[in-house]
């Protein structure tokens, strides 16, 4: 496993780090995006970028400029997505794959964001969503949605059963309707941040295998056959 740090020039004035895990042979690559509250150092994002890239796949992480610069507001939605644009652009011309054999993923808002991209710019193998924010707390009337049903690519989605960021009802009525593959893990007794109630006697640990495992397997199951 060879890792590698490099900066990546957002536009003329931005510059944003990266950190890259590179096993001596992939055939994929997942780029991963931190949520609003954390950088792309968080133990979340930092697991799942080391555990992935055990199963010989390509893992790139990444900071939003917001994070990158000490503010702790989230950046405007067309900076957020100006980033995604050039971290994508980076690992293609780096790796010179297809985007097809690209994956792109995201905690929270950095899902939210990857899907919107997603959206807009077909040919990707793949999203996974960890934690998608399907609506803000206690607004499970408005939907953030719309825009699911203009993406191409097979879509993975991991859930928690108490997310208050994502009644599971509506999210499954979403899926139904979409017209790619989308499949739904759901995390039993997980929060928004998959951390699961104590009664169920699983270790954070055991959470994360399994997300990890899951992405993995779906990941190299793309294009098979």
């Amino acid at each position: 496993m060879k890792p590698e740090n490099h900066l990546i020039k957002v536009n003329n004035n931005i510059e944003i780090s990266s950190v890259w895990l590179i096993p001596e042979q992939y055939q994929h690559a997942l780029i991963i995006a931190h949520g609003a509250g954390n950088d792309m150092h968080s133990g979340f994002i930092s697991t799942l970028h080391e555990g992935i890239a055990e199963a010989d796949i390509l893992t790139v992480k990444f900071n939003f400029p917001y994070m990158e610069q000490g503010r702790k507001a989230p950046d405007r939605p067309a900076a957020l997505e100006a980033t995604w644009q050039a971290v994508i652009d980076a690992v293609l011309e780096r790796t010179r794959l297809t985007p097809d054999k690209l994956v792109l993923s995201g905690k929270s808002m950095g899902g939210r964001y990857a899907s919107m991209i997603a959206a807009q710019r077909p040919g990707f193998g793949g999203v996974i969503l960890f934690g998608y924010p399907l609506h803000a707390a206690g607004k499970a009337n408005k939907l953030r949605a719309g825009h699911l049903s203009s993406i191409s690519a097979p879509l993975l989605f991991f859930q928690g059963t108490r997310d208050a960021l994502c009644q599971l009802d509506q999210l499954q009525t979403v899926l139904k309707a979409l017209p790619v593959k989308a499949d739904l893990h759901i995390i039993e007794g997980g929060d928004h941040s998959f951390k699961v109630l104590k009664r169920l006697n699983r270790s954070e640990q055991a959470v994360m295998d399994e997300v990890i495992k899951t992405s993995a397997a779906w990941i190299q199951r793309l294009g098979a056959g």
